[in-house]
Protein backbone atom coordinates (compact mmCIF):
# COMPACT_ATOMS: atom_id res chain seq x y z
CA UNK A 1 0.00 0.00 0.00
CA UNK A 2 1.36 3.42 -0.95
CA UNK A 3 1.28 6.46 1.30
CA UNK A 4 -1.14 8.13 -1.11
CA UNK A 5 -3.54 5.18 -0.91
CA UNK A 6 -3.37 5.20 2.88
CA UNK A 7 -4.09 8.95 2.93
CA UNK A 8 -7.12 8.60 0.66
CA UNK A 9 -8.52 5.60 2.54
CA UNK A 10 -7.98 7.31 5.89
CA UNK A 11 -9.68 10.43 4.56
CA UNK A 12 -12.65 8.40 3.28
CA UNK A 13 -12.93 6.55 6.60
CA UNK A 14 -12.87 9.78 8.60
CA UNK A 15 -15.32 11.60 6.34
CA UNK A 16 -17.93 8.84 6.10
CA UNK A 17 -17.81 6.91 9.40
CA UNK A 18 -20.19 9.25 11.23
CA UNK A 19 -22.36 10.55 8.40
CA UNK A 20 -25.46 8.50 7.44
CA UNK A 21 -23.95 7.48 4.09
CA UNK A 22 -22.02 4.27 5.01
CA UNK A 23 -18.25 4.26 5.46
CA UNK A 24 -17.98 0.57 4.47
CA UNK A 25 -19.71 1.27 1.16
CA UNK A 26 -17.44 4.22 0.41
CA UNK A 27 -14.27 2.30 1.27
CA UNK A 28 -15.54 -0.53 -0.92
CA UNK A 29 -16.31 1.87 -3.79
CA UNK A 30 -12.95 3.62 -3.44
CA UNK A 31 -11.19 0.29 -3.98
CA UNK A 32 -13.51 -0.57 -6.88
CA UNK A 33 -13.04 2.71 -8.75
CA UNK A 34 -9.29 2.99 -8.11
CA UNK A 35 -8.59 -0.72 -8.69
CA UNK A 36 -6.48 -0.81 -5.54
CA UNK A 37 -5.49 -3.91 -3.64
CA UNK A 38 -7.73 -4.78 -0.69
CA UNK A 39 -6.00 -3.18 2.35
CA UNK A 40 -7.02 -6.13 4.53
CA UNK A 41 -8.76 -6.67 7.85
CA UNK A 42 -5.93 -5.29 9.98
CA UNK A 43 -5.93 -1.97 8.09
CA UNK A 44 -9.70 -1.60 8.45
CA UNK A 45 -9.58 -2.54 12.13
CA UNK A 46 -6.90 -0.02 13.04
CA UNK A 47 -8.45 2.87 11.08
CA UNK A 48 -11.85 2.21 12.70
CA UNK A 49 -10.21 2.35 16.10
CA UNK A 50 -8.88 5.75 15.03
CA UNK A 51 -12.35 7.08 14.23
CA UNK A 52 -13.77 5.67 17.45
CA UNK A 53 -10.96 7.40 19.33
CA UNK A 54 -12.36 10.61 17.84
CA UNK A 55 -15.80 9.73 19.30
CA UNK A 56 -14.26 9.06 22.71
CA UNK A 57 -12.42 12.38 22.63
CA UNK A 58 -15.47 14.38 21.49
CA UNK A 59 -17.85 12.77 24.01
CA UNK A 60 -15.20 12.33 26.71
CA UNK A 61 -17.19 14.15 29.41
CA UNK A 62 -20.36 12.16 28.70
CA UNK A 63 -18.42 8.89 28.57
CA UNK A 64 -16.50 9.57 31.79
CA UNK A 65 -19.74 10.44 33.59
CA UNK A 66 -21.55 7.33 32.27
CA UNK A 67 -18.70 4.93 33.04
CA UNK A 68 -18.23 6.35 36.55
CA UNK A 69 -21.95 6.17 37.36
CA UNK A 70 -22.24 2.65 35.92
CA UNK A 71 -19.36 1.31 38.02
CA UNK A 72 -20.71 2.94 41.17
CA UNK A 73 -24.16 1.47 40.50
CA UNK A 74 -22.65 -2.02 40.72
CA UNK A 75 -22.02 -1.49 44.43
CA UNK A 76 -24.43 1.30 45.38
CA UNK A 77 -28.12 0.52 44.86
CA UNK A 78 -29.10 4.17 45.15
CA UNK A 79 -27.08 4.86 41.98
CA UNK A 80 -29.13 2.43 39.92
CA UNK A 81 -31.80 5.06 39.31
CA UNK A 82 -29.19 7.52 38.06
CA UNK A 83 -29.65 8.37 34.37
CA UNK A 84 -25.94 8.00 33.55
CA UNK A 85 -25.76 4.59 35.23
CA UNK A 86 -28.84 3.51 33.29
CA UNK A 87 -27.26 4.78 30.08
CA UNK A 88 -24.25 2.56 30.73
CA UNK A 89 -26.49 -0.50 30.90
CA UNK A 90 -28.43 0.60 27.83
CA UNK A 91 -25.24 0.92 25.77
CA UNK A 92 -24.39 -2.66 26.79
CA UNK A 93 -27.89 -3.90 25.95
CA UNK A 94 -27.91 -2.08 22.63
CA UNK A 95 -24.56 -3.63 21.67
CA UNK A 96 -25.79 -7.23 22.00
CA UNK A 97 -27.54 -7.55 18.59
CA UNK A 98 -24.53 -6.47 16.51
CA UNK A 99 -22.19 -8.64 18.58
CA UNK A 100 -24.30 -11.77 18.08
CA UNK A 101 -25.10 -11.17 14.41
CA UNK A 102 -21.53 -10.09 13.66
CA UNK A 103 -20.24 -13.50 14.76
CA UNK A 104 -23.03 -15.45 13.05
CA UNK A 105 -22.76 -13.59 9.74
CA UNK A 106 -18.97 -13.17 9.61
CA UNK A 107 -18.53 -15.20 6.41
CA UNK A 108 -21.39 -13.43 4.64
CA UNK A 109 -20.05 -10.01 5.69
CA UNK A 110 -16.68 -10.80 4.14
CA UNK A 111 -18.23 -12.43 1.04
CA UNK A 112 -21.73 -12.04 -0.48
CA UNK A 113 -22.51 -8.80 1.38
CA UNK A 114 -19.71 -7.07 -0.56
CA UNK A 115 -21.51 -7.41 -3.89
CA UNK A 116 -21.88 -3.92 -5.41
CA UNK A 117 -25.48 -4.65 -6.43
CA UNK A 118 -26.40 -5.29 -2.81
CA UNK A 119 -24.57 -2.13 -1.73
CA UNK A 120 -26.46 -0.10 -4.35
CA UNK A 121 -29.74 -1.54 -3.06
CA UNK A 122 -28.99 -0.73 0.58
CA UNK A 123 -27.87 2.78 -0.32
CA UNK A 124 -31.20 3.50 -2.02
CA UNK A 125 -33.52 1.64 0.38
CA UNK A 126 -31.97 3.02 3.55
CA UNK A 127 -31.86 6.46 1.96
CA UNK A 128 -35.63 6.29 1.52
CA UNK A 129 -36.06 5.04 5.11
CA UNK A 130 -33.93 7.91 6.44
CA UNK A 131 -35.93 10.37 4.35
CA UNK A 132 -39.27 9.10 5.70
CA UNK A 133 -37.98 9.15 9.29
CA UNK A 134 -36.63 12.66 8.84
CA UNK A 135 -39.90 13.97 7.42
CA UNK A 136 -41.86 12.47 10.32
CA UNK A 137 -39.51 14.17 12.77
CA UNK A 138 -39.83 17.49 10.96
CA UNK A 139 -43.63 17.22 10.96
CA UNK A 140 -43.66 16.60 14.71
CA UNK A 141 -41.30 19.49 15.40
CA UNK A 142 -43.08 22.08 13.25
CA UNK A 143 -46.68 20.91 13.39
CA UNK A 144 -48.91 22.01 10.56
CA UNK A 145 -52.15 23.62 9.58
CA UNK A 146 -54.23 20.94 11.24
CA UNK A 147 -51.59 19.38 13.46
CA UNK A 148 -50.08 20.54 16.74
CA UNK A 149 -46.37 20.39 17.47
CA UNK A 150 -45.57 17.01 19.03
CA UNK A 151 -42.87 16.68 21.67
CA UNK A 152 -40.15 14.21 20.79
CA UNK A 153 -38.23 12.09 23.32
CA UNK A 154 -34.74 12.79 24.62
CA UNK A 155 -32.23 10.32 26.06
CA UNK A 156 -33.61 10.63 29.59
CA UNK A 157 -36.60 8.64 28.30
CA UNK A 158 -34.53 5.83 26.75
CA UNK A 159 -35.48 2.39 28.11
CA UNK A 160 -34.45 -1.23 27.46
CA UNK A 161 -37.02 -1.73 24.69
CA UNK A 162 -35.90 1.36 22.80
CA UNK A 163 -32.25 0.49 23.43
CA UNK A 164 -32.78 -2.88 21.75
CA UNK A 165 -34.52 -1.19 18.81
CA UNK A 166 -31.47 1.04 18.37
CA UNK A 167 -29.25 -2.03 18.72
CA UNK A 168 -31.09 -4.02 16.06
CA UNK A 169 -30.91 -1.03 13.73
CA UNK A 170 -27.16 -0.76 14.34
CA UNK A 171 -26.76 -4.46 13.53
CA UNK A 172 -28.25 -3.80 10.08
CA UNK A 173 -25.05 -1.89 9.30
CA UNK A 174 -23.23 -5.21 9.05
CA UNK A 175 -24.41 -5.03 5.43
CA UNK A 176 -22.23 -2.48 3.55
CA UNK A 177 -24.26 0.47 2.34
CA UNK A 178 -26.68 0.55 5.26
CA UNK A 179 -24.62 2.93 7.48
CA UNK A 180 -24.34 2.47 11.22
CA UNK A 181 -25.31 6.05 12.03
CA UNK A 182 -27.95 6.14 9.29
CA UNK A 183 -29.71 3.00 10.53
CA UNK A 184 -29.61 3.87 14.23
CA UNK A 185 -30.65 7.48 13.67
CA UNK A 186 -33.50 6.38 11.39
CA UNK A 187 -34.66 3.87 14.01
CA UNK A 188 -34.48 6.52 16.72
CA UNK A 189 -36.48 9.02 14.68
CA UNK A 190 -39.13 6.42 13.84
CA UNK A 191 -39.71 5.60 17.53
CA UNK A 192 -40.02 9.25 18.47
CA UNK A 193 -36.59 10.59 19.48
CA UNK A 194 -35.16 13.95 18.51
CA UNK A 195 -32.44 14.12 15.85
CA UNK A 196 -29.82 15.10 18.42
CA UNK A 197 -30.80 12.35 20.88
CA UNK A 198 -30.79 9.69 18.15
CA UNK A 199 -27.39 10.82 16.85
CA UNK A 200 -25.82 11.05 20.32
CA UNK A 201 -26.93 7.56 21.34
CA UNK A 202 -25.87 6.25 17.92
CA UNK A 203 -22.32 7.51 18.49
CA UNK A 204 -22.16 6.16 22.05
CA UNK A 205 -23.55 2.80 20.94
CA UNK A 206 -20.92 2.49 18.23
CA UNK A 207 -17.97 2.66 20.65
CA UNK A 208 -18.08 -0.89 22.12
CA UNK A 209 -19.19 -2.44 18.82
CA UNK A 210 -16.45 -0.92 16.68
CA UNK A 211 -13.69 -1.28 19.26
CA UNK A 212 -14.59 -4.94 19.87
CA UNK A 213 -14.67 -5.59 16.11
CA UNK A 214 -11.37 -3.80 15.62
CA UNK A 215 -9.61 -5.70 18.40
CA UNK A 216 -11.03 -8.99 17.09
CA UNK A 217 -9.71 -8.32 13.58
CA UNK A 218 -6.31 -7.22 14.87
CA UNK A 219 -5.38 -10.87 15.27
CA UNK A 220 -4.60 -10.72 11.53
CA UNK A 221 -2.11 -7.91 12.06
CA UNK A 222 0.65 -10.34 12.93
CA UNK A 223 0.54 -12.14 9.60
CA UNK A 224 3.58 -10.25 8.34
CA UNK A 225 1.69 -8.54 5.51
CA UNK A 226 0.54 -5.42 7.34
CA UNK A 227 2.15 -2.18 6.11
CA UNK A 228 2.31 -0.54 9.53
CA UNK A 229 3.64 2.85 8.41
CA UNK A 230 0.81 3.63 5.96
CA UNK A 231 -1.74 1.98 8.28
CA UNK A 232 -0.83 4.19 11.24
CA UNK A 233 -0.76 7.23 8.95
CA UNK A 234 -4.26 6.43 7.67
CA UNK A 235 -5.45 6.00 11.26
CA UNK A 236 -4.18 9.45 12.22
CA UNK A 237 -5.87 10.97 9.17
CA UNK A 238 -9.14 9.16 10.01
CA UNK A 239 -8.94 10.35 13.63
CA UNK A 240 -8.37 14.03 12.78
CA UNK A 241 -10.96 14.15 9.99
CA UNK A 242 -13.44 12.08 12.01
CA UNK A 243 -13.28 14.45 14.97
CA UNK A 244 -13.96 17.44 12.71
CA UNK A 245 -16.89 15.61 11.07
CA UNK A 246 -18.48 14.78 14.44
CA UNK A 247 -18.25 18.40 15.60
CA UNK A 248 -19.78 19.62 12.33
CA UNK A 249 -22.48 16.94 12.22
CA UNK A 250 -23.75 17.59 15.76
CA UNK A 251 -24.12 21.30 14.91
CA UNK A 252 -25.72 20.51 11.54
CA UNK A 253 -28.51 18.28 12.87
CA UNK A 254 -29.52 20.79 15.55
CA UNK A 255 -31.13 22.96 12.89
CA UNK A 256 -31.07 21.07 9.58
CA UNK A 257 -32.69 17.97 8.14
CA UNK A 258 -31.04 14.82 6.79
CA UNK A 259 -32.42 15.35 3.27
CA UNK A 260 -29.03 16.22 1.68
CA UNK A 261 -27.74 12.81 2.82
CA UNK A 262 -30.94 11.13 1.60
CA UNK A 263 -30.56 12.61 -1.87
CA UNK A 264 -26.85 11.74 -1.99
CA UNK A 265 -27.48 8.11 -0.99
CA UNK A 266 -30.19 7.60 -3.58
CA UNK A 267 -28.21 9.22 -6.40
CA UNK A 268 -25.08 7.23 -5.52
CA UNK A 269 -27.05 3.99 -5.40
CA UNK A 270 -28.68 4.66 -8.77
CA UNK A 271 -25.31 5.57 -10.29
CA UNK A 272 -23.85 2.34 -8.98
CA UNK A 273 -26.73 0.34 -10.44
CA UNK A 274 -26.14 2.05 -13.80
CA UNK A 275 -22.38 1.39 -13.79
CA UNK A 276 -22.78 -2.27 -12.87
CA UNK A 277 -25.66 -2.72 -15.34
CA UNK A 278 -23.64 -1.15 -18.15
CA UNK A 279 -20.68 -3.39 -17.40
CA UNK A 280 -18.42 -0.50 -16.40
CA UNK A 281 -17.98 -2.08 -12.96
CA UNK A 282 -18.05 -5.73 -12.05
CA UNK A 283 -20.29 -6.52 -9.05
CA UNK A 284 -17.15 -7.83 -7.35
CA UNK A 285 -14.73 -5.12 -8.46
CA UNK A 286 -12.20 -4.08 -5.85
CA UNK A 287 -12.75 -7.02 -3.50
CA UNK A 288 -9.32 -8.39 -4.20
CA UNK A 289 -8.10 -5.99 -6.83
CA UNK A 290 -4.52 -5.57 -7.99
Amino acid sequence: MSWFESFVLGLVQGLTEFLPISSSAHLRLTAAFADWQDPGAAFTAVTQIGTEAAVILYFRKDIARIVSAWFRSLFDRTMRRDHDATMGWLVIVGSIPIGVLGLLLKDAIEGPFRDLRLIATTLVVMGVVLGVADRLAARDETGGRHRAVRRRKDLTELDVKDGLVFGVCQAMALVPGVSRSGATISGGLLIGYTREAAARYSFLLAIPAVLASGLFELKDAGDGHTAWGPTVFATVVAFVVGYAVIAWFMRFISSRSFMPFVIYRILLGLLLFALVGAGVLSPHAGEHAG
